[in-house]
């Protein structure tokens, strides 16, 4: 047996390694590389990145970055994404070249997330073949459509009387704890089965009502076509700025695939002082109210993007309901009138309502939707009576509190504005469909409430509700279509309607002559 001379093995190996050297080309690349001069809260000063351009992503650790705002001659204001704990000066960042994008895609659905795109729900890792950046321009005029499909939020007084269309930017506007986000909440509970695709985006709230929001959810069957993105109060004021925006990309990665979406804002007074604080901190000039000028612009922009697609861009759709809350009733402060002048109407919640326990706290009175009946099934043409005997009670109801003498005219008036306001409350977490919101209104409108009493009015409403099975499937079918609803139609709902509530006016009856 013959053995192999060492000395040829070793000549051979260098000759491959020597002709892998020649072969391989190295791939050098210039990286620019700063330093951090100061760091404050939620914002960094940065020198030595001459070649960084406006809202460019830094990096500075595996798992902290920051956006570049302020590109002075010098240094470069940084809006840091995370904690700044670990931040010191003289640390190194570096540039990325690209800017801020986010992960989309079906595989979101069901899942929360940061504004960073990282799951919080601990079910694993979110694997993405897909990112768009969270600043986007909003579609052309000439790529839009016309506002002209409802979308149904399940809660009868702003479906019947401040219809919402899909790709409208319905502002949600109130005092705290008045039910803002409930609406909001309602809404999403009432896309079950509709094929539409929610987006939740909390900002700046606590902990725990967002794990209340994100329970009533799972419970309800909702994070089945939901998708949650949380900025909570205690993260960093950049997390809070871009989450909006962030929340928007994921949303237009599914109006481009012709899905319609809702996206709700939970709120934007809290990003907008989150902006405030950012702008102040890297020495922007304050304006009213210590906002900087271009508070308007960030709100704007965001909220453009919103919009109903024409057909030849598949017809999606991104529906806005932005939540602001309000100070002691004062819609006319800075922010909500910003808000309100951006917005295609806006939704009102009251405190003295609530407090009232008249919920939805909705005053119809200073509430508005400007697509109107444009974006509201043609069967609700039959209740349009009922905004105007709700105004004309509410102002009757003012010069009643006088103790001055009525007429009979007044007084009915009086009473049928106060069935319609018992009939307009509806339990939280308690969407109704059209066919229950027409039955219910329809006869409310044709005074069949008007005999019962006040406080048997709202158990003769559940009473219909219970019975709703017992309307012909094609009269109900019918409801949905896009024709007013027909005189045959609305004889028979009303017929049967008061066949149910026969039983509460006998017992009203027989009280009276006893």
């Amino acid at each position: 047996m013959s053995v192999p001379r060492l000395e040829t093995s070793i000549t051979e190996a260098f000759s491959i390694i020597d002709s892998g050297l020649a072969e391989y080309v190295f791939p050098f690349a210039a990286q620019e590389i700063g330093y951090v001069t100061s760091v404050a809260t939620g914002i960094v000063k940065v020198s030595g990145l001459k070649g960084a351009g406006f809202e460019e992503l830094l990096k500075f650790s595996e798992s902290l970055y920051g956006i570049a705002y302020n590109l002075d001659e010098e240094e470069i204001g940084v809006i840091l994404l995370g904690e700044d704990t670990l931040l010191n000066a003289g640390d190194e960042v570096q540039r990325t070249g690209r800017v801020m994008d986010i992960p989309v895609g079906d595989h979101l659905i069901g899942r929360v997330i940061d504004p960073m795109g990282a799951p919080i729900d601990g079910k694993g890792t979110v694997v993405s073949t897909k990112r768009l950046p969270i600043e986007r321009p909003s579609p052309a005029i000439m790529d839009r459509t016309a506002v002209n499909s409802p979308l149904q939020t399940g809660i009868k007084v702003v479906d019947a009387l401040i219809p919402i269309g899909r790709g409208q930017r319905e502002l949600i506007v109130g005092d705290r704890q008045t039910g803002k986000t409930q609406i909001a909440i309602d809404a999403i509970l009432n896309q079950r089965g509709k094929d539409v695709i929610c987006v939740y985006c909390a900002i700046g709230q606590r902990a725990s009502a967002v794990a209340k929001v994100i329970a009533n959810l799972e419970k309800n069957g909702a994070m089945e076509y939901t998708i949650v993105m949380v900025a909570e109060g205690n993260n960093a004021a950049g997390l809070k700025y871009i989450a909006p925006y962030a929340a928007t990309s994921i949303a237009e990665y599914f109006m481009e695939k012709g899905r319609n979406v809702l996206i709700v804002y939970d709120d934007l007074t809290h990003h907008a002082r989150a902006y405030r604080e950012l702008s102040l901190l890297l020495r922007r000039p304050p304006g009213r109210e210590a906002f900087p000028g271009d508070i308007f612009y960030i709100h704007s922009r965001l909220l453009e993007r919103s919009t109903h697609l024409s057909d030849k861009l598949k017809g999606g759709s991104l529906t806005a309901l932005p939540i602001i809350e309000t100070e002691s009733q004062n819609i006319s402060a800075y922010i909500p009138t910003n808000l309100i002048s951006i917005t295609d109407g806006q939704i009102y919640l009251s405190p003295k309502l609530f407090e009232a326990g008249n919920l939805p706290a909705v005053d119809v009175g200073k509430s508005v939707s400007r697509v109107g009946s444009n974006a509201q099934l043609p069967v609700y043409k039959a209740i349009v009576k009922l905004k105007l005997q709700y105004a004309q009670f509410e102002e009757l109801e003012n010069f009643s509190r006088f103790g001055t003498r009525l007429d009979e005219s007044t007084k009915k008036v009086i009473d049928h504005g106060q069935r319609i306001r018992i009939c307009l409350k509806q339990n939280e977490l308690n969407p109704l469909t059209v066919p229950e919101q027409i039955v219910i209104l329809l006869a409310l409108t044709n005074g069949l409430f008007d005999l019962i009493p006040i406080d048997k009015v709202a158990e003769a409403e559940a009473a219909i509700l219970k019975n709703m099975s017992q309307f012909p499937d094609d009269v109900m079918k019918n409801l949905f279509g896009d024709q007013p609803l027909k005189d045959e139609d609305h004889d028979l709902i009303l017929k049967m309607t008061n066949e149910m509530l026969a039983p509460f006016l006998k017992a009203e009856l027989d009280k009276t002559s006893t």
